[in-house]
């Protein structure tokens, strides 16, 4: 029974193994890839096995243009390398996914040599082969399209068809199509009356320039008509066009009008523009054309008459006439010129305006014009108002200022012209709030401002207390009144009253400047014998007062002496209940070595006769030298 099983196995393996030698590796990949030259393109190779990364070979090839396989990439369970006879390898590199049999062909800065057909090639140990292509399709946009105009005129009574025009179209890839229009209708080649003749150069890089010429016979109708090419592109995925600007040209043919017209500038005419008219009869003849202003003086000959830095006068009739030099008929053009001009504004009234305060002021502006115009006033560069007249109603100081008004013309973009208006509002002084009360560090300087509206100008002054006038000041006149700038140095606590006065009355502001000092003095407290007391605390007052304080400091000092008086007073009272034994338990002149030692107290002993030997008492209660004697307040 054990055979038969066996056999059976060994059957069904053979089985196994015949069928995965006559499938197929599957391979999918798209037809084309289609990239814009320089950009990258990826190709990518699905395929399924059963075989696992490890049992198969992957072979990316490209077709020649002479339909030749050569080799691009090789990949095997062990081995991947670029072949080196590909010759854009420096441009290339492979990935793979085995895990989701994947390979992928990424080749960078796509170029016009680069369009081919790539092949992948999967091969499997059990599964046989299978093989993968797609094309890659690089596109160039081509430069703009360009026309090119025949510059002479072109006689009806032409036996070929004349030369009408060139287009071009640079650098493109694949090959762009040019197609001409007159008008809306394209124009083909016909062998009569139309003529295209297109020709394409293959630049250095591989692109395509392409050259197309239309010759046509032309009519009457065709002194209107425009002519332009259209090019048309391949883009990835999809077709695009472009189209050329538009041209006309000049057809001669037996006159029966002359056309008289402003080239330039389109639209309306103002005053300080250049008007290009253009003079033109419709015949192919010979004829002397001359542009005359209101049937009068001759203005110019010739097609094309400038006439520069017009007015207002330059307004009427302009008349082309055209002599036949052949039958001397003389035919007329004519066109009607506007000149539309803008007076410079006018403001009432005019200058400065003085109103009182709660009263109405009306001003107005205008501006003569051709055309419609409309008026804007501007205060501090914003619009306040519109409309020619505007009435200021319970002025008060916040009218005070300029205003600016703008007259423009809707129609015509830059014309325009302006005004002032000054207004100034009467009133008593008014000083603006602000900051009083300063504090400022010793010695320092400070600037106080006191800005005042009023009109009459306020006259402004700066005073003590006392009635001392302040001359270090300076001050300006401002839209609203004026601005006033005392400097003053910080030597103690100052008061500063600034004052504004004008005929309608008066109003002032009182500044007040604390000054501040900055000190952090570390102290040893010293005590003294009870007979000496008086003479250590005068000796202390005596070397501070000495010690050149500064300027303007009086209040403190005397702070400071009556600071020290107080500490030699306590140091007095301790000192005589040390001595009497009310302190550290000390009983009569009991010896302070017998109490605890304490290094943060020290006692300073001074005697009262300067030649007897002063004795410092130091933590242990011993006599020190002479020279190690504390005999001054430390500060």
């Amino acid at each position: 029974g054990s055979v038969k099983h066996v056999s059976l196995l060994a059957l069904i393996l053979f089985t196994l193994a015949h069928c995965h030698v006559w499938a197929n590796v599957e391979v999918n990949m798209e037809d084309r890839v289609e990239v814009f030259r320089g950009d990258k393109a990826q190709i990518t190779c699905l395929f399924k096995s059963g075989d696992g990364i490890g049992g198969i070979t992957i072979q990316w090839l490209y077709v020649t243009r002479l339909r030749e396989k050569q080799p691009i990439y090789y990949q095997d369970a062990t081995t991947k390398y670029i072949e080196s006879s590909f010759p854009y390898k420096d441009r290339i590199n492979v990935t793979d996914n085995g895990a989701r049999g994947e390979t992928v062909l990424t080749i960078n800065d796509v170029q016009i040599r680069d369009e081919m057909e790539f092949i992948c090639l999967v091969r499997s140990l059990t599964e046989g082969t299978g093989e993968g292509r797609t094309k890659l399709k690089v596109f160039e946009k081509p430069e703009r399209p360009t026309i090119e105009g025949m510059e002479t005129g072109i006689s009806v009574n032409e036996k070929t068809p004349p030369k009408i025009g060139v287009c071009e179209v640079k650098n493109g890839f694949p090959k762009p199509n040019i197609t001409w229009y007159r008008n809306t209708t394209p124009l083909h080649d016909d062998g009569d009356g139309v003529s295209v003749k297109s020709s394409s150069t293959v630049e250095s890089s591989g692109l395509f320039s392409v050259r197309s010429e239309l010759s046509m016979k032309v009519t009457k109708e065709d002194k209107n008509a425009k002519f332009y090419c259209e090019v048309s592109y391949f883009v990835p995925g999809a077709t695009r066009m472009t189209e050329t600007n538009r041209i006309n040209i000049t057809v001669y043919y037996p006159s029966t009008a002359v056309d008289v017209w402003v080239d330039s500038p389109k639209g309306k005419i103002k005053e300080g523009d250049s008007i290009v008219f253009h003079c033109r009869g419709n015949g192919n003849t010979p004829s002397l054309l001359t542009l005359s202003h209101n049937n009068g003086d001759v203005l110019g000959d010739g097609n094309i008459v400038v006439l520069e830095n017009v007015s207002r006068q330059h307004s009427g009739v302009y008349k082309c006439s055209s002599l036949d030099t052949d039958t001397w008929g003389e035919i007329n053009g004519e066109t009607t010129v506007i000149v539309n001009y803008l007076d410079p504004a006018v403001v009432k009234p005019e200058d400065t305006v003085v109103v009182a305060q709660g009263e109405a002021v009306t001003a107005t502006c205008n501006a003569l014009s051709s055309l419609q115009t409309n008026t804007a006033w501007f205060k501090n560069g914003e619009e306040v108002f519109t409309g020619h007249t505007v009435t200021l109603k319970d002025v008060t100081f916040d009218n005070t200022g300029t205003y600016t008004c703008v007259v423009t013309v809707p129609e015509i973009e830059g014309m325009e012209t302006s005004g002032t208006l000054d207004v100034r509002v009467a009133g008593p002084p008014k000083i603006m709030e602000q900051d009083t009360e300063i504090t400022a560090a010793f010695d320092t300087m400070v600037e106080l401002s006191c800005h005042v509206r009023g009109f009459p100008p306020p006259s402004v002054t700066w005073n003590s207390p006392d009635g001392e006038v302040f001359k270090m000041a300076s001050q300006k006149e401002t839209e609203e009144g004026v601005e006033s700038v005392l400097s003053v140095k910080v030597i103690s606590d100052i008061t500063a009253l600034c004052r504004a006065s004008n005929k309608y009355g008066t109003d002032s502001v009182t500044f007040n400047i604390k000054a501040t000092i900055h000190t952090t003095p570390s102290t040893t407290i010293i005590t003294t014998s009870n007979t000496n007391t008086t003479t250590t605390t005068l000796l202390i007052a005596w070397l501070f007062l000495f010690s050149s304080p500064p300027e303007g400091s009086g209040v403190i000092i005397a702070v400071v002496i009556i600071c020290i008086l107080l500490l030699a007073i306590l140091g007095s009272v301790l000192y005589f209940l040390y001595k009497k034994g009310k302190l550290c338990g000390r009983s009569g002149k009991q010896d302070i070595t017998k109490g605890k030692s304490n290094k943060e107290n020290i006692v300073v002993e001074m005697k009262s006769d300067n030649t007897e030997e002063a004795t410092l008492l130091g933590v242990n209660g011993e006599k020190q030298p002479a020279s190690e004697q504390v005999n001054f307040l430390i500060l």
